[in-house]
């Protein structure tokens, strides 16, 4: 039984698509682009060399093309901050006055031990103020 070329390179991309889908690395699915493109190459009656370089050609043109955008993209996606991080830069309202010793604000719904930033500072109940760090269970406000 005699395989057609494009039958191989269809075959070559389907096996590329295992490794995409189990690892999730995109090169695999580039690389499997680039098998595709070859079979159609290869359907169309192109000779074997003409095959390889279509297949290499796309497959590296996509890499050097999509997968700077993807790497780009992935880093301009804002993180989510969560925990004590996501305490950090929301306003509180001083409970009980808040200076350089100490004081009580709440803070996203709850109770929290404070302090001031700058220990010659001090704020009264009711005001707002910004969480600039958290110290172990003690907001630092300003």
């Amino acid at each position: 039984m005699d395989i057609d070329a494009w039958v191989w390179w269809l075959i070559g991309a389907a096996g590329l698509g295992i490794p995409l889908v189990l690892t999730a690395m995109p090169e695999f699915g580039m690389f499997a682009v680039g098998a595709v493109a070859a079979a159609v190459v290869a359907a169309l009656g192109g000779g074997i060399v003409v095959q390889v370089l279509v297949f290499l050609v796309v497959s590296v043109a996509l890499i050097a093309v999509v997968r700077p955008i993807a790497t780009r993209h992935r880093a301009d996606r804002p993180q989510l901050a969560t925990g004590i991080d996501g305490l950090k830069g929301r306003q509180a309202v001083v409970l009980e006055r808040v200076d350089g010793n100490g004081g009580r604000i709440k803070l996203a719904g709850e109770i929290w031990s404070a302090r001031a930033l700058d220990g010659d500072q001090s704020f009264d109940p009711g005001q707002q103020v910004d969480v600039v760090d958290i110290d172990g269970a003690t907001a630092v406000v300003m």
